[in-house]
């Protein structure tokens, strides 16, 4: 590979001739060959936007020539257009705490770019990184992409699976269906009342998840190096987060206290604990579907799921949940990654928090993972699944659970005794109470209605 000689506040080094980047980032190549993972892309993302905001505001606060900021701002456009950009970012996400190789990364790149923009020298330091700490953009671009991803990931392919089972628990609320509780038959419900329970379960985590969006959007950015905005405008913030909001469409703010952005990242912490639970709630559905689906011979056989590719290498015709599957795996992802940002969240010593390429690696993965795969269990799971008909009636039917109805008439006592029986000797338990109980079979056909019980009441 051919090279050239970098140099930088600690000396020289070889960097390879073609790259964008200079000696810092080199130096982290260098110094942290540990994962092979680069920042996430989002992240990245995030990273330029507020490079490009940061330098449109001191433009605006007469801080940063004319030429220099509109070459800064226009390599970032120019970056972002490349599908292929992140190439130029391969910092490595186990680095310094503080981000700051990704963030002299960002700044040597957009220098490169810009000083060939505007045909002489851009500074990564004097310019790109002016009145800025990685201290504090790189917590703003953690929520910075955070946010983003949020608005136009997350929360629209939780909207997606909401609506994809509030539509197909109106398609099935005319089916019947034993319940289950400790995974043993209980009282009859409707194949819609199950849905629409997880249609619930979505919806809470949509609410939580926007409330937590105010919180997100408030930036660190202007407090520098410590929170005290050393070598920033005392306008910077202000003017910064003014510029990121009309470039993103989202309003942004400066922090309440910029110190509690800087030394901390509680923020992260709840957010991802929001996600957490969302992975939770898909757990939850992504099991259900699993034990509906069970069979079809020798397990509940209730819903048979989309066949998307054979189930095994050596048994011929076996299909397997495979969505549910992948769904349950994801939010096993999640609940790790939420471990480690809420480990790497107690990290906050004195004045900075010395975890956060780590939190924002694991926050914008568990974003993703879940928007990903709500899509797919929303189209490939829920929707296309048939319900079963007769495994539903052939259950019911049998379900000795439904004398719980003649408890106000019978007794609780009596009608134990006879679901024993009807349970003992395999018998429809409508056989078995007209044998036990002086009540007609018209009088026992519109008690025992599986359908009517879904209503509730006496």
């Amino acid at each position: 590979m051919k090279t050239r000689i970098e140099r930088d506040s600690m000396g020289e080094l070889e960097v390879p001739e073609s790259a964008l980047y200079s000696a810092q980032t080199q130096r982290a190549i260098n110094n942290f060959p540990i994962s092979g993972q680069g920042m996430p892309i989002a992240f990245i993302r995030g990273l330029l936007l507020a490079k490009k905001s940061a330098a449109k505001a001191n433009l605006k606060l007469g801080l940063l020539d004319k030429e220099i900021a509109q070459a800064i701002a226009q390599a970032v456009d120019e970056l972002l257009a490349q599908k292929d950009f992140i190439q130029h970012f391969p910092v490595d996400v186990f680095q310094t705490g503080s981000g700051t190789s990704s963030n002299m990364n960002a700044n040597e790149v957009l220098a490169t770019l810009a000083s060939r923009i505007a045909g002489f020298e851009v500074n990564p330091n004097d310019h790109v990184n002016y009145g800025q700490s990685s201290n504090d953009i790189i917590p703003s671009s953690i929520h910075i992409s955070a946010t983003l991803e949020i608005h136009q990931s997350l929360l629209p392919a939780l909207k997606h699976l909401v609506t994809s089972i509030q539509a197909k628990a109106e398609s099935v609320k005319h089916h019947v269906k034993t319940g289950r509780t400790h995974l043993m038959d209980a009282m009859p419900v409707r194949l819609d009342q199950s849905l629409l329970s997880w249609s619930t379960q979505i919806e809470q985590n949509i609410q939580a998840i926007e409330l937590s969006l105010p919180a997100l959007q408030s930036l660190a950015q202007g407090g520098t190096a410590v929170g005290t905005g050393i070598n920033a405008h005392p306008d910077f913030a202000n003017t910064f987060n003014q510029e990121l909001s009309a470039l993103t469409k989202i309003k942004f703010t400066p922090a309440a206290n910029l110190f509690t952005h800087i030394a901390s990242q509680d923020i992260a912490v709840s957010v991802s604990g929001q996600l957490k639970t969302t992975a939770v709630s898909l757990m939850k559905i992504a099991n259900d579907l699993r034990w509906m689906n069970s069979g079809p011979l020798a397990g509940l056989g209730e819903i048979e799921l989309e066949a998307l590719q054979p189930g095994s290498s050596i048994m011929p015709g076996k299909v397997n949940p495979v969505i549910p599957e992948a769904t349950a795996m994801v939010a096993a992802q999640v609940i790790g990654n939420d471990t480690s940002i809420t480990i790497a969240g107690q990290s906050g010593s004195f004045e900075l928090n010395v975890m956060l390429p780590l939190i924002a690696r694991n926050l914008l993965e568990s974003i993703q993972l879940i928007s990903n795969v709500s899509h797919l269990l929303a189209d490939k799971a829920i929707s296309s699944f048939i319900v079963k008909e007769d495994k539903l009636k052939e259950a019911l039917a049998r379900n000795p659970i439904l004398v719980t109805a003649l408890n106000p008439i019978i007794g609780y006592q009596k009608a134990a005794e006879i679901a024993k029986q009807a349970y003992k000797e395999g018998r429809p338990v409508i056989d078995v109470v007209k044998e036990n109980t002086d009540l007609s079979v018209d009088e026992l056909t519109q008690l025992l209605d599986p359908a009517k019980l879904t209503q509730g009441g006496l």
